[in-house]
């Protein structure tokens, strides 16, 4: 695959989907750069990993989205198997559960709560997800009785969106039934201990307070999909060093 040269420093991302050759998403331009007909769902990209950078993408403020720029390039040829793709939602699933929803736990004075999910093994399949609800369950009801709020405004009080890119992610893969539970349970514990750091406090007070806790989770959003590009290149790295050692 030839790739077109850009300099990504004149590149400005834009929300949502454009013309042709007019404004870019971080997909649109992963599309352009590998010569593809023009698509926010290039071919050559996994589509669990697009699916996180549109919706991320279009959640993030114009300044900050900017940080996705390189990821435009570094998604080209991650396009795989459907193991692939189910590797990666678990792996989406797992960053939500045991990073994701620990910060705002923490956050909200739930120390021991949070603790017990960073403490949980990775979840990467049906099995462990299903061994760790009780757990999960529990934090979201500790979260809820410290002071519940709907998703919807805890949401709009941190700010951060990566929770729905992760989502996405996971659901462009088969098999979400599996997740859905873990997903949905974590993601409420950490939507309940959100609000209640904020508390009642006036809007721009409370992202002043957040702003700590969304900035380390975005840095740590964009470790995972670094991770989840990787699952593919390891393979094929794996498979190289092989190909060396039999010869």
């Amino acid at each position: 695959m030839k790739l077109r040269t850009i300099d990504l420093d004149k590149i400005t991302l834009q929300s949502g989907g454009h013309q042709p050759d007019s404004k870019f998403c971080v997909v649109e331009l992963a599309a352009f750069i590998a010569g593809e007909p023009w698509s926010d769902h290039p071919k050559c990209v996994s589509p669990s990993i697009a699916a996180f950078l549109r919706s991320w993408n279009d959640s993030l403020d114009d300044e900050t989205r900017q940080i996705l720029k390189p990821y435009a390039v570094k998604c080209i040829g991650t396009k795989g198997t459907d193991e692939h793709e189910e590797i990666r939602a678990w792996m989406a699933t797992d960053w939500l559960v045991r990073e994701y929803a620990p910060a705002w736990l923490r956050l909200a004075g739930l120390t021991k709560q949070a603790e017990a999910l960073e403490s949980l093994a990775a979840l990467t399949g049906k099995r462990e997800a299903k061994s760790v609800q009780p757990i999960i369950e529990a934090a979201r009801k500790d979260a809820a009785a410290a002071g519940y709020a709907t998703w919807a405004a805890a949401g709009a009080a941190a700010g951060i969106a990566a929770w729905d890119a992760t989502w996405a992610a996971a659901g462009a893969a088969a098999g979400i039934a599996a997740r859905a539970a873990t997903w949905y349970a974590a993601r409420d514990a950490a939507g309940a201990a959100t609000w209640d750091a904020a508390g009642a406090a006036a809007r721009a007070a409370a992202k002043k307070k957040l702003a700590p806790t969304i900035k380390a989770l975005q840095q740590s959003a964009l470790l995972l999909l670094d991770r989840m590009i990787e699952v593919h290149h390891e393979e094929y790295a794996e498979q190289g060093e092989e190909e060396r050692e039999s010869r």
